[in-house]
Parts: structure tokens; C-alpha cells; sequence
């Protein structure tokens, strides 16, 4: 357990961020790869130089775009630096996601070039040949029938800076939770890349520049938060740790051996954290952590008091959107107001409106609005979803949640998600966290479904942790355990078990593919 808190700087940030520490400290060790190798600044700031020449010698230009579909390593942040000083857009794609899912994505982005892995090979090709894009301007890391060796983008490029050198942007795709993802497209700036501002964004977590500190990416960097953390830290002198595919001693192993200060984590991670043996969590030290930042999903009350009783005050939390805007809420934020995802950024303004667009005193349930004091943004090519769901300045992703009087925020459910059963509201998040205090839930979703008579009823869906039997035995133990916690109309009615919960890495569940199959031919009301 530790309380540890940042000391004051050691060394001044270096103005320009990675480009000027690439210049003045080029053998300074920058990324660690998923297998060990170790990256400097002046490789990868050369590799990313010669990427960028590649790219422009492929026909790209600036506000041009270029997809990715790569695990986490090298080539990752390689094309990230590349976008961000040659003014293109990156378009990171979630690897999960199937041929005419990211063909969606190419195509609607406009991307010029593909590069993807060939771990993902197959989903790629598909991709590709349903966009149309040509066999001259897809790149694979490994091989994959079809595409160009990666390594072609680079041989025969200088490694010096390219002419013209202007900042560029991620456009990140929102989940799709209704209907087809959006781009999340920002205006080019026509700034320098070293006038980048994202390493201020860690400031609001009380993240310093350099300070000892060593960034984990501990999730898949295609997530909008994962690669802003993950860049911001670079940008600002931290070493980065990379981890491929997350197991949670590992995690735990590479916290030890780097003495890793700060990542960007989910709530599930923490489950699974919490559910090693006793003697293989005290193997190994953490105290180096001083923020451990989760998002993304809810996340139990109980879990989060586990946590900090391990971890310490380093365990903090944050609400946001891939559109901007958020919250942060500190240990010491949490434990004084349990449930709370924390005050505005200061960059940032909160508030809570009705279904009218009228804005609501403290305490009252409505619709969360954000809005960003840095700049705005659109969907690409969707000019209604630009406009819809605005209030003024203020934008929403449907979250539902009240402000107290401090202005603490305080999250109910997404209204998607939100169950109308007999007229009443009842809140999926509250009925997942009383099953997950249960030893035998290892993961669980709850939504409603159709009821001739209340409209709705309440359907649990879990993943049995190991060692109990999925069946009816299991099943009665789990509605006791509801019935203890719950009130009446919050129980769930009946329950299924699945092998392994729809989540992306990062922890975001995909409850769309659980409750569609019960509302087929039948229309939701929310």
C-alpha cells in the first residue's frame, strides 16, 4: 500500500516535447516494447521522421488521413508522432472489430493508407478490398498476402525532419453503441507539433513532468484515453512501459521491475487484480505507484475500497468523453463522497440538464452535459450528429447523473441502458455491482427486456468465476443474493451465463450484443 505523492520536479520540461528531448537527449531510453526491447528518442524520433516521408511519398498530404490497425508496440506511437508533425489525421482502429467494421471506418474516414499487423491480417484484407483501397497503399507489420512490407514506408527515407512540419490530430471512431461509429474530427491548428499541449493535460491529474516518473500502457492504445495518456507522458519526459496483451501479474510484474509511477486502467482490471491469490499480489511491489487512473465503466464501490486498501491514494478516477470535457475525482475525493466521479477539469464545464433542455438544481437526476474550453469538434460527415445532443457550448453522450452542491458529479447509467419496467426507472449499474460482490460472478451485464405487462424486465447475464457451475443451483444462489441487497423492483428475473463477457480490452461492454438477441423483432422504447 502507498500514499506516495509526486515530488517536486527535478528536472524543467523541455520546451516542444518529444521533439526537443530527441534532440537533446538522443540515447535517452523512451519506449519499452512489449518484448523488451528498449526504444531511444533519437530512433524512434528517426524512424518517425522516415515514416512521415514515406507517407507523403504514398500521395499524403496535410488533413489527409491514414488508419491503423496494430497491436501495442512501436509502430503504434511511430504512426501517432508521424500524424501529429505532418499535420495528417491518425485514424486508430479497434482490432476487435471485424472486415466490414473497419471497412467502415476506412472508408468513411477517407484514410489513404492502411497499415495494419498480421495478427489481424485477415480482418484487414477484407477490409481493404471492401474500401476499395489499393494494393499499393496497404502496409503490413509481418506478412499478409496482398499488402506491402511496413518496412517499405521507411527504407530508403531520410531520418531528418520533413519540410513543412505542421501539427496533426487522432480521430478517434466513438463506440457505435447506436448505430454506425463516428469520427470525432478536431480543425488542424497549423501550429508547430512543438506546440502540442497535450502534456498540460496530465496536469490536471497532478502529473509532473519527468519527476522519475514511468507511464504503463496496460491497454490497448487504439482507445482514445489510453493513447492521449500514453502521448501526453511521452510529450512531458516519461519513459514509457508497454504491454501487449494484459494479464494482471504481469501487470503486477512490470509495476515491480520498471517501478512504474502512473497508467490509465479500467474497472475490470481491478476485478481481476483483486481476484489473484493473496500471495501473488504481495510478490510483488507497488509502492512506486502515484496515480493509477481508471475510467471507462463504472466501477463498484466495493472494488474501489479494495483497491485503494491495496494500492493506497494512488487510485483516482476520471469521467470523460472521445469528444472532450470530464471530471476528476481524487482518493481522498472518493472516500469523502463514495460514488463520486469527481469536479469539472479545469478546462472543462459540467452540467445537468432535463429532457427540455433546462438546466437542473444539485441533486436532481438528468442528462450530463460537457464542454470543452479548448477547441470544439464535429462527427465527420454527419452534421446531425454534430448538432444533436447540443445545448449551447454543452454536449452529451447520454450519461445520466445529478451535481451535488460542491459540484461533485455522481453517474446513475447511460439512458440507453436505463430499464423502464411498470414506469420506473431502474439503473443496470446497481444491479451489476450487487453481483459482482458475489465470489461466484466473475463478470456481469444486467438490461431489460421485453414484459407484456411492465414493458420491461430486469435479465442478468453473467460470467461464472472459476470454479462454480454455471446452472440452475447457481442461478437461485445468485436471485438470494439479490433479494438481500436489492429492493423488489431492482431484482433481477431471471439470469443466463455466458463463457465470456462481450468487453473490449479497456473494459467497455458490448450490451448491445447481449440484449439485441431478446428485443429482436420488437422495438425498445428507450
Amino acid at each position: 500500500m502507498t500514499d506516495t505523492q509526486p515530488a517536486a520536479p527535478r528536472t524543467p520540461q523541455l520546451p516542444g516535447g518529444f521533439w526537443a528531448q530527441a534532440g537533446a537527449d538522443p540515447h535517452r531510453i523512451v519506449i519499452t516494447a512489449p518484448d523488451g526491447e528498449q526504444w531511444s528518442a533519437g530512433r524512434l524520433h528517426a524512424a518517425v521522421n522516415q515514416l512521415v516521408h514515406g507517407l507523403r511519398a504514398a500521395g499524403l498530404h496535410r488533413g489527409d488521413a491514414f488508419a491503423v490497425v496494430l497491436p501495442n508496440g512501436v509502430e503504434f506511437f511511430t504512426a501517432y508522432l508521424a500524424a501529429t508533425q505532418a499535420g495528417l489525421y491518425l485514424v486508430p482502429v479497434n482490432h476487435h472489430l471485424v472486415g466490414p467494421e473497419i471497412a467502415w471506418i476506412v472508408s468513411d474516414s477517407g484514410a489513404k493508407v492502411l497499415i495494419a499487423h498480421e495478427r489481424f491480417g485477415a480482418a484487414a484484407t477484407a477490409a481493404a478490398d471492401e474500401a476499395g483501397l489499393p494494393a499499393s497503399h496497404r502496409y503490413a507489420v509481418g506478412a499478409v498476402p496482398g499488402f506491402r512490407p511496413y518496412t517499405e514506408l521507411l527504407d530508403g527515407q531520410p531520418a531528418t525532419p520533413p519540410e513543412d512540419r505542421t501539427l496533426g490530430w487522432v480521430m478517434n471512431y466513438t463506440s457505435g453503441t447506436t448505430g454506425r461509429p463516428r469520427g470525432i474530427r478536431r480543425p488542424l491548428p497549423g501550429k508547430p507539433p512543438e506546440e502540442t499541449h497535450l502534456g498540460g493535460f496530465l496536469g490536471i491529474f497532478g502529473i509532473r513532468p519527468y519527476d522519475d516518473n514511468v507511464h504503463l500502457v496496460c491497454s490497448p492504445l487504439y482507445h482514445t484515453a489510453v493513447l492521449q495518456f500514453a502521448g501526453a507522458s511521452l510529450h512531458i519526459g516519461h519513459p514509457l512501459v508497454l504491454m501487449d496483451k494484459w494479464t494482471p501479474e504481469e501487470m503486477l510484474r512490470l509495476i515491480d521491475t520498471h517501478r512504474c509511477t502512473h497508467t490509465h486502467m479500467v474497472p475490470t482490471q481491478f476485478h481481476r487484480l483483486l481476484a489473484l491469490p493473496e500471495a501473488t499480489r504481495a510478490a510483488y511491489d507497488v509502492s512506486s505507484m502515484r496515480h493509477a487512473i481508471h475510467g471507462a465503466a463504472p466501477c463498484p464501490d466495493h472494488v474501489k475500497r479494495a483497491m485503494i486498501e491495496w494500492w493506497g491514494h494512488c487510485v483516482e478516477e476520471y469521467y470523460a468523453a472521445s469528444e472532450g470535457g470530464g471530471a476528476f475525482a481524487t482518493a481522498e475525493d472518493w472516500l469523502k463522497k463514495p460514488g463520486t466521479v469527481g469536479r469539472a477539469w479545469p478546462i472543462s464545464r459540467l452540467a445537468v440538464f432535463d429532457d427540455d433542455g433546462n438546466p437542473l438544481p444539485p441533486g436532481e437526476l438528468g442528462t450530463v452535459y460537457m464542454s470543452m474550453s479548448t477547441g470544439g469538434f464535429s462527427y465527420h460527415k454527419d452534421e446531425d450528429k454534430t448538432r444533436k445532443n447540443r445545448i449551447g457550448d454543452f454536449f452529451t453522450v447520454g450519461d445520466l447523473g445529478f451535481l451535488d452542491e460542491e459540484g461533485y458529479l455522481f453517474l446513475r447509467d447511460r439512458k440507453i441502458d436505463m430499464i423502464i419496467s411498470g414506469g420506473v426507472n431502474i439503473y443496470p449499474a446497481e444491479i451489476e455491482s450487487a453481483l459482482l460482490t458475489h465470489p461466484a460472478v466473475a463478470d456481469a451485464a444486467v438490461f431489460g427486456i421485453p414484459h407484456p405487462d411492465w414493458g420491461e424486465e430486469v435479465k442478468a447475464v453473467v460470467e461464472a468465476a472459476d470454479g462454480y457451475v454455471p446452472g440452475e443451483a447457481l442461478t437461485a444462489e445468485l436471485l438470494a443474493h439479490c433479494e438481500r441487497q436489492l429492493a423488489t423492483y431492482k431484482r433481477p428475473r431471471s439470469v443466463d451465463f455466458v463463457d465470456t463477457m462481450p468487453r473490449d480490452p479497456n473494459g467497455k461492454l458490448y450490451k448491445r450484443r447481449l440484449r439485441d438477441p431478446y428485443w429482436q423483432g420488437r422495438e425498445r422504447a428507450v
